[in-house]
């Protein structure tokens, strides 16, 4: 049995009232390199795996969900604080994405999208060739001269 808390009810009430951001949300995420990849994780709870659209337009990477609420004829809401919400992201991904090869998983509320980067984009063995000599000398993307400090 639930007590009758006045506060907790006014709380409510006023965070219902002064809400001004009644357009779509943000959803928090996290981005990381891995090797020839970006990882990107959202965090997207009580979301239906159906109602997400990943679609990338150009460069533009957009993430849309939406959390629907159902409720049976004949229900009584004792409370209700959670909300249906729209959830929107977009990214601009640059060059040297392999925009073809994205690819996404959702589990346990986490939407993950892995991006590629495209092979243009990754580093590469480059030979040189002396035109007075015979010899190919080759050059490693990690052989580039360190600057030096003063």
């Amino acid at each position: 049995m639930a007590s009758y808390d006045p506060f907790r009810d006014f709380d409510r009430l006023a965070s219902s009232l002064l809400e001004t951001r009644r357009g779509p949300r943000r959803m928090p995420m996290d981005l990381y390199r891995d090797g020839d990849h970006y990882v990107l994780n959202a965090d997207l709870p009580g979301i239906d795996p159906g109602s997400v659209d990943i679609d990338v337009d150009g460069q533009l990477l957009t993430i849309r969900a939406e959390r629907t609420l159902t409720s049976g004829e004949g229900v009584k809401w004792i409370t209700r604080e959670r909300e249906t919400a729209t959830f929107v992201r977009q990214l601009n991904l640059g060059q040297g994405i392999d925009t073809e090869r994205i690819s996404a998983s959702y589990d346990n509320g986490v939407l993950s999208v892995t991006i590629p980067v495209s092979e243009k984009a990754k580093p590469r063995r480059i030979e040189v060739s002396s035109g007075s000599s015979s010899s190919t000398i080759q050059a490693h993307e990690s052989d580039a001269p360190q600057p030096i400090e003063q």
